[in-house]
């Protein structure tokens, strides 16, 4: 059966970039769930989230799944005196994604995006694919030749 193709897996293939798509079952599962489907290392699966700034600008997060992001290192990290969740009712306008389906990749705009430094350390990161239940499996050289971003430390809590 042929795999329906989401803007974040097209602008994968228009670089030529590697990397794999694997679904899981179940809707809108939390992130430590949908690691635990995928059979993979919750530290290497990763939750995007989209915030906005004090100034009024957007940016993306991505922190392993079993972790929180800490407001305050993300402001550090981009540059705001604060950063807040964006309202879930704004994000598909927004992104074109949905809430439990965004992808840091393919979004409406791309916006300032920074990953949480223990990606470093993973082979290989899990992110949405864009759609609820699909995720992608790629090197972080390959989101990062993709999207530009800055490896900080972002998560607080968790393991």
């Amino acid at each position: 059966m042929k795999q329906e193709k989401t803007n974040a897996m097209r602008q994968l293939d228009r670089k030529k970039l590697p990397y794999n798509v694997q679904s899981y079952a179940g809707g809108a599962l939390s992130g430590t769930e949908v690691a635990r489907a995928l059979g993979q290392d919750e530290a290497c699966v990763f939750k995007t989230l989209v915030t906005v700034g004090r100034s009024g600008g957007h940016y993306v997060f991505l922190v392993p799944v079993a972790r929180e992001l800490d407001l305050r290192k993300a402001a550090a990290a981009v540059g705001e005196k604060s950063v807040a969740m964006l309202p879930q009712k704004e994000l598909l306008p927004l992104t074109g994604y949905v809430h439990g389906g965004c992808s840091p990749i393919g979004m409406k705009k791309q916006f300032p995006t920074v990953i949480d430094a223990t990606a470093r350390d993973c082979e290989h990161v899990f992110f949405s694919a864009g759609k609820i239940g699909l995720q992608i499996e790629t090197a972080p050289q390959s989101l990062a030749a993709l999207v530009p971003l800055r490896y900080v430390d972002l998560a607080d809590g968790g393991q």
